[in-house]
């Protein structure tokens, strides 16, 4: 066998590489969607629709009959009567199109991954009890219940208070963050089903501190869903202190205590505040230490991207908070947080054959 056909590609390599594009493009798409999601809730959009049509609800509302129609069912609910009993149909028409698109470009997600995956099973890409198959399968139950969960998510805002639970809505965010790593993940698996074995690496430790950083970067990332949730972010707007206070006082002294990380606004401020600064200092540590490592090209490129985005990350949250939290920022924040998860999955996965 000659040199070239000894490092030929497989003939599936065009397979792959045309799904893992896909993937990326799905998840390029959530992406998107988590962004609409926050406006939506920044701008107070989300309860604007009390109705969750599964099937039906891709036309909008065409003429003012349609918009008086929805408009009275919206005035049904404690949102209304609470938050905007002076509201009127235009002033409606303002907060409906923001929900409108978000659940559109829901729907939009379904399609775009369900109908290459039919494709792709019908041509024999993958078949039916392959790891491919149910790692594909998988993903598109997890996008299901994350319809579901968006919809117990805005049902809580429905009842007494005209807000939406921050359990809910930090499940919600959650579950995005799942779909986007699962899809990143199959993704590169496409592309590089082996480890690199053509570099290899000679990290020491650093691989196992890469997954424990990841996992502060989420735990970060789910705390701001709660600082989102209750509004925390608009109290305590300087930094570094708290009230002129480094620890603030007040903080957990709910009962029980444990309930102050989830409820009580110093506390989940104070909290977020905590890892976001944990998180910076232990990235800036690990690029240090693998600067000390043989890296491959791609994991090196990745760390690189890691120290980038994180940085800009906490400089944004700071932003936000000393502006008092401004759509703009608090959007871009929101964002930023899904980029620093990525990029620390990717760290993780171009590490996943690092050696002691």
């Amino acid at each position: 066998m000659s040199t070239f056909s000894s490092y030929s590609r497989p003939p599936n390599t065009h397979r792959m590489k045309v799904m893992a594009g896909w993937l990326f493009a799905v998840a390029a798409m959530v992406f998107v969607i988590i962004v609409i999601g926050g406006l939506t809730r920044l701008t107070h959009s989300g309860l604007s629709m009390v109705e969750w049509k599964l099937f039906t609800g891709w036309i909008p509302p065409v003429n003012e009959a349609d918009w008086e129609t929805l408009f009275s069912k919206y005035q049904l609910f404690p949102e209304f009567h609470k938050k905007n009993p002076d509201m009127t149909v235009d002033g409606f028409k303002s907060i409906f199109w923001l929900e409108f698109i978000h659940r559109f470009w829901g729907r939009l997600i379904g399609i775009a991954f369900f109908v290459p995956y039919a494709l792709f099973m019908s041509r024999a890409w993958f078949r039916p009890g392959e790891a491919l198959f149910w790692k594909l399968t998988g993903l598109f139950v997890l996008g299901g219940a994350q319809g579901l969960m968006g919809w117990f998510m805005v049902i809580s805002g429905m009842v007494d208070r005209p807000d939406v639970s921050q359990y809910r809505l930090t499940a919600h965010f959650g579950l995005a963050l799942l779909i986007i790593a699962a899809l990143l993940w199959v993704g590169l698996s496409l592309l590089k089903p082996d480890p690199q074995s053509d570099v290899r690496q000679d990290a020491g430790g650093l691989g196992r501190a890469g997954i424990w950083l990841f996992i502060l970067i989420l735990i970060t990332a789910i705390s701001g869903g709660f600082v989102a949730g209750t509004d925390a972010g608009f109290a305590y707007n300087t930094f570094p202190l708290m009230s002129d206070e480094i620890i603030p006082s007040g903080m957990y002294d709910l009962t029980p205590f444990w309930l102050s990380a989830f409820e009580d606004i110093t506390t989940i401020q104070f909290n977020h505040r905590i890892l976001a600064e944990g998180a910076l200092v232990f990235v800036g540590l690990f690029w240090f230490f693998s600067t000390r490592h043989h890296l491959a090209p791609a994991t090196r490129l990745a760390i690189n991207w890691l120290v980038a985005t994180t940085v800009a990350q906490v400089l944004l949250g700071i932003t936000t908070l000393l502006l008092v939290v401004p759509v703009w920022a608090a959007s871009l924040h929101q964002a930023g947080a899904v980029v620093v998860f990525s990029v620390a999955l990717w760290v993780v996965f171009e590490m996943r054959n690092s050696r002691h």
